[in-house]
């Protein structure tokens, strides 16, 4: 797919299947600006389906705190569209279908409030990001409601992801630095 030029987004593909850099655009005057987070109208043109079932809003303290990567499994699988509304995060998906030819590969975008972008994230790929900044707020909204019995992770410093975090890694959480690596017998999702 080639970019998408909305009245409220630019939606532009990245290196993964269903992944999308999404830039709102911004109305402004001498008062400030107004963006719009969502748009269910042109996002389906980039494969969002359905309502949002689920809005959460993360705080993040110290810069260099990595979290994640982390996904939900069928039939609990989600999209996610991730915003961050106060400082900067280095955001990455990677995608875990089994069938897709960019599996177990990644894509890394920066997001901050000053730029304006989020990531797509489409079902069957995790998410994870290391705060640039200290105290980083994010918005996350899914296309499913959390499931527990269908949560997943994998350990985001594993080197077969050959991810390059670009600030030394702190702060990770006990769950986060317990999740299983790939060499662990991960198979993927999907067909």
């Amino acid at each position: 797919m080639s970019s998408i030029a909305g009245k409220r987004f630019l939606i532009e593909p990245a290196a993964i299947a269903g992944v999308y850099t999404v830039t709102r655009r911004r109305l402004t005057d001498e008062r400030g600006f107004l963006s719009r987070l969502f748009e269910p109208e042109e996002l389906a043109l980039a494969g969002w389906r359905g309502p949002v079932a689920q809005i959460n809003e993360t705080g993040t303290a110290r810069m260099g705190t990595v979290r994640g990567l982390h996904y939900q499994t069928p039939p609990h699988a989600e999209m996610k569209l991730v915003s961050c509304i106060a400082g900067r995060i280095f955001d990455v998906a990677v995608d875990l279908r089994k069938s897709s030819p960019t599996y177990l590969r990644s894509v890394a975008l920066e997001l901050s409030a000053e730029n304006g972008r989020a990531l797509l994230i489409p079902e069957g790929c995790a998410h994870g990001f290391q705060a640039l900044t200290d105290d980083v707020r994010m918005i996350y909204l899914h296309s499913a409601l959390y499931a527990a019995a269908h949560e997943g992770g994998l350990d985001a410093l594993d080197p077969a992801l050959e991810i390059d975090w670009p600030l030394p890694v702190v702060n990770r959480s006990p769950r986060d630095e317990a999740l299983p690596r790939v060499a662990s017998g991960f198979k993927g999702i999907g067909p």
